[in-house]
């Protein structure tokens, strides 16, 4: 089982990472952690461009937080090193978090932040 999340998202039910340990659940939770509620951050730009409140984030290092419960935690900065780190989880059968770290401007796949607020300006 797979779980995709931003960094926001799984900051607000994280604690379930105990319970896969409880009940040693194989889940790989892939957390993209661009220190931000992004989805939030990406209306107040659209509506309200460089005036933005309450959405960055201060986050641990969620690896870490992963192996202080005992599951197993990866780092990936690179797309080359996704893979790996993915293997990794899987020949690991523990719960697993891999944290993705992109750019704080990094909106969506395509998009960045400066692009949206562009597009609000216009």
């Amino acid at each position: 089982m797979i779980a995709l999340a931003g960094d926001g998202c799984f900051m607000m039910s994280s604690h379930e990472l105990a319970t896969a340990m409880q009940y040693r659940l194989a889940v790989i939770f892939i957390v993209v952690n661009n220190a931000q509620y992004g989805t939030i951050r990406m209306h107040q730009e659209r509506h309200y461009p460089n005036r933005v409140h309450g959405t960055g984030l201060t986050n641990p290092d969620f690896s870490a937080y992963a192996r202080a419960f005992g599951a197993h935690g990866e780092l990936v900065e690179t797309t080359e090193q996704f893979m790996p780190a993915f293997d990794r989880a899987v020949k690991s059968g523990l719960p697993t978090v891999i944290e993705i770290r992109i750019p704080q401007d990094q909106s969506t796949p395509g998009g960045t932040l400066e692009q949206i607020r562009q597009q609000a300006k216009r």
